[in-house]
């Protein structure tokens, strides 16, 4: 069966510039993109007229399976009850913030809501940022229970025992690289996060703050040796995406010298920092919190093996989860409403969750809102950097069509900067970045990018060969309304969303990494595992 769309724009950065000219495209019976040749049979077709047609969004960094993601919804039940507007407080325009201001069940919506609310943004494909090797089996049963969605995960490492003592030992750096191949391969991911490198081990033996130069209190090893270590082994294993860093001191004023050191640890490797807004503060201005974006984007811009996601703050309610539970001990007070949840995992993490509201009147989450706007705005290759919220942490992910408006729009940008602390207004350079995104630009931070980021060939673009994830737009001068429901969906070929309505479940497929390494390794680990974990090492295979 072929398919065609006909008539419509066709937006692919990869193949040159957004076109003055519609076009059209076909889809085989093999749900790929193809070039048929004259006279092929079409079996349906679809006219496009104003319409731009692009490839299914990629969410590379989004919280939406596993032990924290379970506990923030245990801990917030009260705000599944009733319909949760992420930015109600945020303008009085009617014709901006409220045009997006959709209902969600709550900040960390379950598994079929999730599918569905990125299926019904054109979103195709999503990947779990933070999978603990304990909790892995029940991340990917999650994962594999959201409906509409491809989706992945990067595994957690850096703060487990069992890796922390043998970078103590000196131990060889294949030795490292064969175990860090070995837990992709028996945890089914597909890249390597660590979270505040040998910070959440340290906070177990009452350390309460870990910076890159820092001794662990036990092991005597610094965070920059753990950095040096994992990124080598991810050159070393050829993985496509780089180490996935959430550095030292989250949140911390004064905290852009630990991420530029973090930067400095991998000594020239590729590095992908991730939630950049939290990680790029200085100390000065008048409440000692200061925008340091220009710091990092001028370090992007001069180094292309780096990329970021930004983890950009919007206003209104959310909840944090994080395994960073040093950090997030540390915000326990700013908890709306005031409760809280921390819990240690094996000897591998721990998890901090932690409900939060940005409200717009306030200096410090004024300033995080701008921070982000002048990561995105200043860094120059829109390939180097990724549209995400952190979700939940900055932001629901249904807040997109909203920040993707901010992005294009100058004058409603500054509309709600107007709206802002007088002291933000005072001292953030926001209004003198004047750059609106294009719509190339946009498609290659929400597909392009991220497809090219994770080593996925056949997403992220509409060429023959790619799969047949396509998404059609109606046109619209409003960027949040044409981005916050799409007219069709097609998965795979196949028309799963239409104005509105999920006309069926698609197929699903889970991206896993699969590294080369010695099987010699698994004898060193059974030689150390049980000295430090309850959950056996065959059990912990999937």
């Amino acid at each position: 069966m072929t398919t065609k769309l006909s008539g419509g724009f066709i937006c692919d950065p990869t193949q040159g510039s957004f076109p003055n000219e519609p076009q059209d495209l076909f889809c085989g019976d093999d749900g790929i993109i193809s070039s048929p040749p004259p006279g092929t049979h079409v079996d349906s077709e679809y006219k496009l007229t104003n319409h731009v047609v692009m490839a299914g969004g990629i969410d590379l960094h989004t919280h939406i399976g596993g032990g924290k993601v379970n506990l923030a919804r245990l801990l917030l039940p009260e705000l599944y009850r009733r319909p949760l507007s992420y930015e109600r407080e945020s303008s009085q325009d009617a014709n901006g913030l409220r045009d997006c201001s959709r209902p969600l069940t709550g900040p960390v919506p379950g598994t079929w809501e999730t599918g569905r609310r990125y299926l019904e943004m054109g979103y195709t494909a999503c990947f779990e940022p933070a999978v603990l090797p304990a909790n892995a089996r029940q991340a990917h049963l999650e994962m594999e229970d959201t409906p509409y969605l491809d989706t992945g995960g990067y595994l957690m490492l850096g703060n487990e025992e069992l890796l922390l003592q043998w970078i103590h030992e000196g131990v060889p750096q294949a030795q490292i690289t064969d175990y860090v191949g070995w837990m992709l391969k028996a945890h089914r991911c597909i890249a390597v996060k660590v979270v505040n490198a040998g910070g959440i081990s340290a906070f177990k033996f009452n350390q309460r703050e870990l910076d890159v130069d820092s001794e662990h209190a036990r092991y005597k090893i610094t965070p920059r040796a753990i950095l040096s270590t994992l990124s080598q082994a991810v050159e070393d294993l050829g993985l496509a995406h780089p180490l996935h860093v959430h550095c030292s001191n989250l949140g911390v004023p004064g905290n852009i010298d630990s991420t530029m050191a973090t930067i400095q640890a991998v000594e020239g490797r590729r590095l992908h920092v991730t939630h950049a807004q939290f990680h790029c503060y200085g100390k000065s201005g008048p409440h000692g919190f200061s925008s340091e974006a220009s710091t990092l984007a001028t370090c992007v811009n001069t180094n292309p093996q780096l990329t970021i996601d930004v983890g950009q703050v919007l206003f209104g309610q959310t909840v944090t989860i994080s395994g960073d539970t040093m950090h997030q001990f540390e915000n326990r007070s700013f908890a709306r409403p005031r409760k809280v949840i921390f819990q240690d995992l094996e000897c591998q993490a721990g998890c901090g969750v932690v409900p939060f509201r940005y409200r717009q009147s306030q200096y410090v989450h004024g300033l995080q809102w701008a921070i982000g706007l002048e990561l995105f705005l200043l860094i120059e290759n829109p390939w180097q950097v990724y549209l995400t919220t952190d979700h939940p942490n900055g932001a629901p992910f249904c807040a997109y069509p909203h920040l993707i408006r901010l992005l294009m729009d100058y004058e409603f940008r500054m509309s709600i900067f107007e709206q802002l602390h007088s002291d933000v207004r005072a001292t953030s350079r926001l209004p003198s970045l004047k750059r609106q995104y294009t719509l190339d630009e946009i498609v290659v931070m929400t597909r392009s990018g991220p497809a090219r980021a994770l080593g996925l060939e056949q997403l992220g673009h509409l060429r023959p060969g790619a799969s047949g994830d396509i998404v059609v737009y109606r046109q619209d001068s409003n960027p949040t309304t044409m981005f916050s429901r799409p007219e069709m969906v097609f998965r795979n070929g196949i028309l799963v969303y239409r104005q509105g309505e999920f006309l069926g479940v698609s197929r699903k497929k889970t991206y896993v990494a699969a590294p080369h390494f010695d099987r010699a390794i698994e004898r060193h680990l059974r030689e150390s595992w049980n000295q430090f974990y309850l959950q056996s090492m065959e059990s912990s295979v999937l």
